[in-house]
């Protein structure tokens, strides 16, 4: 299998202003490789570029898994892992705002509001 290509700077830019929108300000997102089973059927592991950010006590990786095909998931710890329910997104806005919106739920969920009338 050919090498993943890194994220180009427009998928870099999509990420960025993702993410700064949902926070209102800009988050350093950090480039990495992550070692991925792409075919559940098989035991191959492939490296895939990754973005890596943390926002808000959550930690969040977008994986590139092909031209053009991504992966994301967000956690909290080793064992509090969350996925949006979709294996692969061909457009990485689509990716990461579902990303951000499905841990926004899952905050809103996580840590109740500190007065019942908020």
């Amino acid at each position: 299998m050919p090498d993943i290509p890194d994220f180009n700077d427009t998928e870099l830019w999509i990420v960025r202003s993702a993410v700064a929108e949902r926070y209102g300000k800009a988050v350093p997102l950090e480039a990495a490789d992550s070692e991925l089973r792409l075919d559940p059927d098989s035991p191959v592991l492939t490296v895939c570029p990754t973005l890596f950010w943390t926002e808000r006590g959550a930690s969040f990786v977008a994986f590139k898994v092909g031209e053009g095909r991504y992966r994301c998931q967000f956690f909290y710890g080793p064992n509090e892992h969350y996925g949006t329910g979709r294996d692969v997104y061909d457009d990485i806005g689509e990716c990461v705002t579902h990303l951000l919106q499905l841990q926004a739920d899952h905050e809103s969920r996580r840590d109740p509001p500190a007065h019942p009338d908020a």
